[in-house]
Formats: C-alpha cells, sequence, structure tokens
C-alpha cells in the first residue's frame, strides 16, 4: 500500500514558518534568513527572497511612544552580502529636489530616510556602519567611531553597497532595499549564528515637524546610542540556535 505523506498546502507553510519566526526571535533579535547565492534584489515583498523572512517593525518614536507610522523591515544574507528591505508607511513626504541616485548624497537625514545601523565590534560598541536610502533612491554610507569622529562623521567612506526605492503613492507607502557587501560590515565570513549589532530607525516631515522612528529607542534625541542597539543573527532557518 502506497503511504500517504501529508505536507501542508504552500500558502499554510508559509504561514506557519512566520509564525515559527515569531517564535524564534525577541523583540530585540531580527532574524536574517540565508538566500541564494547570487539572489536578486528587489521591491516586492511578497517575492521569493523576502516573503520567509522574519519581519520587525518600527512604529515608535526614540522614546518608544507610538507614531502612527509602520516601518516593517525584514533581511536574507548570501555569501557576499546583507540585503534589507524597508516597507514604510507615511502621511506626507518630505523630500529632498533634484534628487542624485548615481553618487552619495551628504546629509541626506535631513530629508525622509530609512536607516541601518550596524556594528560586528562587540568590544567597542562605538565604532559602526550606517546606511541611509531615501524613497527616491539617494543614498549615503558613512563609518561611524563616536570616541574618535572623523571629518564629517566618516561619509566619504564607500562600502559599495547598493540600494533601490519606489513610492507607491495611492497606498502612502514607500519601500527601499539595500545590498551590502559583506566584507564591509564584519571581517569574520557570514556564517549561521553570526552576529551584528542592529538598530534600524526611519526619519518622516520636515522641521519642526520631523518624525524619527526607532527599532529599539534610544531614549535620546540622537540616532547614535550604540548602548540600545538590538541583535541581527544569522541564520539557516528560523530555528537556527544562537552560537
Amino acid at each position: 500500500m502506497t503511504k500517504l505523506r501529508h505536507t501542508a498546502p504552500p500558502r499554510i507553510a508559509v504561514l506557519l514558518l512566520v509564525a515559527s519566526a515569531c517564535l524564534a526571535q525577541s523583540d530585540s533579535v531580527l532574524l536574517s534568513l540565508r538566500a541564494p547565492k547570487g539572489a536578486a534584489l528587489n521591491l516586492d515583498p511578497k517575492a521569493a527572497l523576502w516573503r520567509e523572512a522574519p519581519v520587525i517593525v518600527v512604529d515608535k518614536d526614540k522614546y518608544g511612544r507610538p507614531v502612527g507610522r509602520r516601518t516593517e523591515v525584514r533581511s536574507r544574507w548570501t555569501e557576499d552580502s546583507l540585503l534589507l528591505l524597508f516597507v514604510s508607511s507615511y502621511e506626507k513626504l518630505h523630500l529632498k529636489p533634484n534628487p542624485d541616485t548615481k553618487t552619495e548624497t551628504n546629509e541626506l537625514w535631513n530629508w525622509d530616510v530609512a536607516e541601518a545601523f550596524l556594528g560586528s565590534d562587540f568590544a567597542n560598541i562605538k565604532r559602526y556602519k550606517e546606511f541611509e536610502v531615501s524613497p527616491q533612491g539617494e543614498w549615503v554610507d558613512l563609518d561611524i567611531d563616536r570616541d574618535r569622529p572623523r571629518p564629517e562623521d566618516g561619509w566619504t567612506w564607500n562600502s559599495g553597497f547598493r540600494s533601490v526605492a519606489k513610492i507607491d503613492r495611492d497606498r502612502k507607502v514607500w519601500i527601499a532595499a539595500m545590498e551590502i557587501p559583506w566584507k564591509t560590515i564584519a571581517a569574520q565570513p557570514p556564517a549561521p549564528g553570526l552576529e551584528l549589532r542592529a538598530n534600524f530607525y526611519r526619519t518622516e516631515g520636515a522641521p519642526p515637524g520631523t518624525l524619527g522612528m526607532a527599532w529599539r529607542p534610544t531614549n535620546k534625541k540622537t540616532f547614535h546610542a550604540p548602548e540600545a542597539f538590538g541583535t541581527l543573527r544569522l541564520a539557516d532557518s528560523t530555528t537556527t540556535p544562537k552560537r
């Protein structure tokens, strides 16, 4: 007699995987799942690259107070890169005129942006990298050392990271993705269980009503509070244990 093997329908399987992801990470951990080598960066949260990735939500200000906006952050990784997706609701965009997506935009943080702060040095938490992308696809990356600040906060450093973005004005949502070369984040090769120190931020609106949002509240006026960072943990699956 042929034995029947019971498998969940694809949609149910995805829901089970997402539920497992919620259990596998805390509110201070984002699991980044391994992606196929050469995975193509895209802006569709329902695409295969992103739909199985665990989600964290940025919906509070720097002091942990709800702000009525929501940014979902997902991550995947390959042997070469760390991938990030930001899906952000908005009320009114504050955009830089005459955007330039070909070269780095210094002081991009004065406009609407999504940001990732990533550090691999657990002994010196004041050393980390900063990556920003705007709804228009402008970008900037910075090498930060809070103990020994360099001219203009190291914005002339170049990681070679790639970003794409789009605005869906009908839904009042903008989406951005980053592909960051791993070698610019950490000296150690990526592997399941490896951890980075991380925080994710979003800025919306023109002064004086600018909203600064944080995944892990900084409890300061600034985003630059490395003591408040959470953890980004590389995983083969949502059950990969911490090293």
